[in-house]
């Protein structure tokens, strides 16, 4: 049966029948629909007033341009390979040591789901309320997740389509919105808003490059059906980047504007924007966004499970994995921890994706192979030891530096170099002693 003539995406991990269907404005379609999302408008919003805006936008171009390479690296992975981020990882870690990064990347796009699922929720609340009168967060919540759900069991081309018609609204609707700020207030004079320096130049670079390297395991899931390497490559870097600009850019004029009238700063977005007079369209914004990012991470949550539990046909963890996504959701207080959450991805993912990416373009990528990631899958070293122990390094580095002794200038790139060279520096060893010894 065709997935096109199925109710149900026939998605598998399959790379032998991999659908080339995204081009270049595909790509930069999804990937702009990905992160024009509100936790990124909130990140942008934490820059400002601590920087100045014109400081706060530079990093944001900076960072996001820097931080999306890993990215974009995993994702040419998926294109060349037609294989799914977590298979990939096999050829790294092992056939069980792959398992590791499937199950945490499965509960962190579960936790990111729930943040998605109420921020939609509250969106879609204040949306209808200001237009009846009715009001019920854990309703539309539930209502918004039944879509996320409905539009994840289409598989790979659903979300496509959804992600080009979410990205050409989510566009024109922050258009409006900053028409409207520009016709009700002075722009111009947040580029006069003097620094706090609360937040140091460097822990923003950092949390900007968190950001990007959040999105690093779902590269390869999608890029994987990229037509060429330039759409791979190009469609993903000006997608995200011009992504983080416009969702950035909005957070940190939002907030710059909310204190020069003084309005206090706050998590719920509808509540700040409904304040100029325009709540409707900012949460029309707010839903969309967040709405092509929750299928996103439901989609890519259901390929990691199926990753460990191979023979799963792809709609049933879609389904459970859409239901905890309703329930996490009602978590009192979840909002207030996403700033923590990346950073715990990071000092997770971070040394993960490094080694994946030095493994397959420095040391050799003739391992990744279709026949031997999964038909031979069962033949592969159960781990392996030199990524392991690169991994727990690197994993250690990127707990010290962001808990225990921070780094001026953030942890991420510097675990993500240090990791990556100790395991090409591990691995030139080992070959010269293999050799020494033939």
């Amino acid at each position: 049966m065709s997935q096109s003539s199925s109710p149900f995406g026939q998605d598998t991990l399959s790379a032998d029948n991999v659908e080339r269907s995204l081009g270049m404005p595909g790509t930069f379609a999804l990937w702009l629909g990905a992160n024009v999302v509100v936790t990124t408008i909130l990140t942008g919003m934490l820059l400002v007033p601590d920087l100045n805006f014109q400081h706060a936008m530079l990093l944001v171009l900076i960072g996001s341009a820097v931080g999306i390479i890993p990215l974009v690296l995993i994702g040419l992975m998926g294109q060349q390979t037609g294989m799914t981020t977590m298979v990939l990882a096999r050829g790294t870690f092992g056939r069980l040591g792959a398992m590791f990064p499937a199950w945490v990347n499965l509960c962190a796009l579960i936790a990111w789901s729930w943040i998605q699922a109420l921020l939609a929720g509250m969106s879609l609340d204040y949306a209808v309320s200001s237009l009846t009168g009715y009001s019920n967060v854990a309703l539309f919540t539930v209502l918004c997740e039944a879509l996320v759900v409905m539009i994840t069991l289409r598989g790979h081309l659903g979300i496509e389509k959804a992600e080009k018609l979410a990205a050409t609204l989510m566009l024109a609707l922050s258009g409006v919105v900053v028409f409207a700020l520009g016709r009700h207030y002075d722009l111009p004079s947040i580029t006069e808003m003097e620094a706090t320096g609360a937040l140091g130049a460097g822990v923003a670079f950092d949390i900007i490059i968190a950001t990007a390297f959040s999105w690093i395991p779902l590269a390869a899931d999608y890029n994987r059906h990229c037509r060429s390497p330039r759409a791979a490559v190009i469609g993903t870097w000006v997608g995200y980047v011009t992504a983080t600009l416009v969702a950035m850019g909005l957070g940190a004029t939002v907030s710059a504007l909310s204190i020069s009238i003084g309005f206090p700063q706050t998590y719920d977005p509808t509540q700040l924007l409904s304040s100029f007079g325009f709540g409707l369209p900012a949460a029309l914004v707010i839903f969309f966004s967040v709405l092509t990012t929750n299928v996103m991470c439901v989609y890519s949550a259901t390929l990691s499970y199926m990753s460990v539990r191979t023979h799963t046909p792809f709609w049933k963890p879609a389904l459970i994995i859409g239901v905890i996504s309703v329930l996490g959701s009602l978590i009192p207080g979840i909002l207030d921890q996403f700033q923590t959450f990346l950073l715990i991805i990071g000092s997770v993912f971070i040394p993960a994706f490094s080694l994946m990416i030095v493994d397959y373009f420095l040391v050799g990528r003739e391992g990744y192979t279709s026949q031997r990631l999964m038909a031979d899958a069962a033949t592969l070293p159960a781990i392996n030891p030199r990524a392991l122990g690169c991994y727990l390094v690197g994993a250690v580095l990127a707990y010290y530096w962001n808990w225990v002794s921070p780094l001026s200038i953030g942890a991420s790139l510097p675990v993500f170099v240090l990791t990556g060279g100790l395991y090409y520096v591990t691995c030139q060893l080992t070959r010269r002693q293999q050799k020494a010894q033939a």
